[in-house]
């Protein structure tokens, strides 16, 4: 445990010129005094770590001292490299850059670490795409990630339904969902440098989320931005992706669930909508059943979203909704419930 957190500390003072003790602990998760008692090990065990006294003080490494990769263990190799998603990094062009850093990384290891990209790439794979779909590669993903890479500002035409727009954009992060690629920038404000070299003013338009398949044109500026610190790639998408599952959840339905019919309610809706009809306090009745609030797309959306449950679920409002499933049952009633058709007989008997 120690010695990983040793580990640890030394990587993180090679990523940075300096960082206090506070900011290690942080970092850690240990306390400032063992920090204090972390470094002085590694001062005596050979790495050179030098304490920098006063207010504005705080931990480097002397000399440009770097260490090899030899520390890993297997798991964190392996590890290692299921970190990458290789489509993805071909798509966006980045394909040679990832082979020569597999490469460089594989080098470093012990000689009984060398076969863990093997290992990892035979054991685990990712499929982003959805089922039934040719993913399709947008051709103007390449030019769109080098923006982001570089922090250059692009203008972009963009389809938005029959209309077409135009806006120059801060490409800040690339979100590959279910086969689809997403960009999430920033709409510029329009300044720009005064040299055309350093980074300009930050956008004060709203971070937006466009889908890179609409995009008509990308043209890269000369002008790049500087990056708003505080956004965070991951948590804006599970925002905007939250956020969009509750604007389609426009209608609800009062439904009465069996036990597995609850059990099953999360396959047949919308994983949202189903957390937010099950998470009040629900009594089940005497047979078990539960009745819940549904929030739904549309009445036809949850007519088809429903019917998946079968026998599980009673729809007791709206009244219209109602009748669509009472009226289904008369057809099934009428269509399983009389004599079979003229020379059907069940599987597998055989006729003299």
């Amino acid at each position: 445990m120690r010695a990983a957190r040793l580990i640890k500390m030394v990587l993180l003072l090679q990523s940075r010129p300096a960082m206090t003790a506070a900011e290690l602990a942080r970092e850690l998760q240990v306390s400032e005094r063992t920090v204090t008692r972390d470094a002085q090990a590694l001062s005596e065990a050979g790495v050179p770590v030098y304490a920098d006294r006063g207010r504005a003080g705080g931990y480097r490494l002397v000399g440009g001292y770097r260490t090899r990769l030899t520390g890993l263990a297997r798991s964190e190799a392996e590890a290692l490299f299921l970190s990458g998603v290789p489509g993805a990094l071909r798509e966006m062009g980045l394909g040679d850059a990832h082979s020569a850093a597999r490469l460089k990384v594989s080098a470093a290891l012990l000689p009984s670490l060398r076969d863990a990209p093997d290992s990892a790439a035979q054991r685990f794979h990712l499929d982003a795409p959805a089922w039934f779909r040719e993913p399709e590669t947008p051709a103007l993903l390449p030019a769109v990630a080098e923006a982001v890479w570089d922090d250059r500002r692009v203008s972009a035409r963009y389809r938005r339904g029959e209309a077409e727009v135009e806006r120059v954009l801060e490409p800040y992060g690339l979100v590959l969902k279910a086969g689809v690629w997403y960009l999430c920038a920033r709409v510029a404000d329009g300044g720009s440098c005064r040299n055309g070299d350093g980074p300009s003013r930050t956008g004060d338009g709203p971070f937006r989320t466009y889908r890179i398949d609409r995009f008509g044109a990308v043209e890269p500026l000369e002008e790049r931005f500087a990056r708003d610190p505080d956004f965070d790639l991951p948590g804006h998408w599970a925002a905007q992706a939250e956020r969009f599952a509750r604007s389609i959840l426009r209608a609800e339905v009062v439904v009465r669930l069996s036990p597995e019919g609850a059990r099953m309610l999360r396959y047949a809706v919308d994983p949202l909508s189903a957390r937010e009809a099950l998470s009040g306090p629900v009594e089940p009745d005497g047979a078990g059943w539960v009745t819940v609030t549904l929030p739904v797309e549309s009445e036809e959306v949850a007519h088809a979203q429903l019917t998946t449950l079968g026998a599980e679920a009673e729809v007791l409002a709206p009244r219209s909704l109602r009748e669509r499933f009472a009226a289904d049952a008369a057809r099934l009633a009428a269509l399983y419930g009389g004599p079979r058709p003229h020379g059907r007989t069940d599987a597998g008997s055989h006729t003299g």
